[in-house]
């Protein structure tokens, strides 16, 4: 039964996206992380106290997010059964998030072709981290680009994932873990010590996901014949070039399968982060590729979908 609820909240999520005035979970955890922030981490902490409570704080927003998650679900069975698989499509559906993502960067591929350069910086803004007022149309549609491929694990196959394996529960702690690292992750000296923590087990939780979303990645370059050798190869030679243990993965196959390069230094909060390129410069980016981002992103969650669902059957026995 497990397997066919995650399969209404997929459809659900294609369907609807995220609605941004309905109750969603996310929402909830990052208040609770303002607020902790705001009552139990005052600037005025040594560096050695803002590394405990930033470690407190990840760890409490992750018990939360679980517990909270395990308990509405236990008392939603507990009245019925319908209404605890109601309640269950529901969670797992806030946990992904392939439509909103393909929205955004819808939208945005549309302002760079039809609207001003100043209207798509303000979007491109609203779903990345680096300061966005400088950039061009190319730089906006390759941080699109990138946020669409690292999202392709972070929102959809990493949860999607959970989901299987732990259920509503897990996923939700997986989201907090997620929701942590892009609110307090950072190297900035607002953040680097209360951050750490969060940034350091964002990681850690994301390394299997990402290279399993490597694979999905190559699989719906195959499907969509978007250049699966050079998505293969550069997305293999590449994976190493980022910041990140895990952005690579994401980027590099997606750079292949584009044939466009992306990555290079950028400011976040105001401080410059060197990252090296991925990928070779074989045309300028624009707005065009995001949609072809987008189709990369629907093949690679709905072959991860059948693949996860197959695994399950095969591991319970059908």
């Amino acid at each position: 039964m497990k397997l066919v609820l995650i399969l209404i909240a997929f459809i659900l999520d294609l369907i609807l996206g995220d609605p941004y005035h309905w109750p969603h979970p996310i929402k909830a955890i990052g208040n609770y992380i303002s607020f902790f922030q705001k009552k139990w981490i005052p600037k005025s902490l040594s560096p050695k106290k803002k590394y405990v409570m930033g470690g407190v704080l990840w760890l409490s927003t992750v018990l939360l997010a679980y517990g909270t998650t395990w308990a509405i679900l236990k008392i939603a069975y507990g009245l019925n059964t319908y209404v605890g698989h109601i309640i269950f499509i529901y969670l797992a559906y806030t946990a992904l998030a392939t439509k909103s993502l393909a929205t955004e960067g819808k939208k945005i591929a549309k302002t760079l072709e039809e609207g001003t350069l100043e209207e798509a910086r303000g979007q491109v803004a609203m779903i990345v981290g680096r300061d966005t007022s400088q950039l061009t149309e190319e730089e906006i549609a390759k941080a699109t680009i990138e946020t669409i491929a690292e999202n392709t694990s972070d929102g959809v196959i990493a949860p999607m994932l959970f989901l299987f394996i732990g259920g509503p529960a897990l996923a939700m702690a997986y989201k907090a873990v997620n929701t942590l690292d892009s609110m307090v992750g950072y190297l900035t000296p607002d953040y680097k010590e209360i951050g750490y923590v969060s940034a350091k087990m964002d990681d850690l939780w994301n390394l299997f996901p990402a290279r399993i979303s490597f694979l999905l990645l190559g699989l719906s370059s195959i499907l969509l014949n978007m250049n699966p050798k050079q998505t293969f190869l550069i997305g293999w030679r590449d994976r190493k070039n980022h910041k990140s243990p895990n952005g690579g993965y994401l980027e590099a196959p997606a750079s292949g399968a584009l044939g466009i390069q992306l990555g290079g230094s950028h400011v976040y909060h105001g401080v410059e982060i060197y990252k090296p390129t991925i990928g070779e410069p074989l045309k300028e980016v624009d707005g065009h590729d995001i949609l072809r981002m987008n189709l990369l992103l629907y093949g690679s969650s709905s072959i991860g979908l059948i693949i996860f669902s197959i695994v399950s059957l095969v591991i319970k026995g059908f």
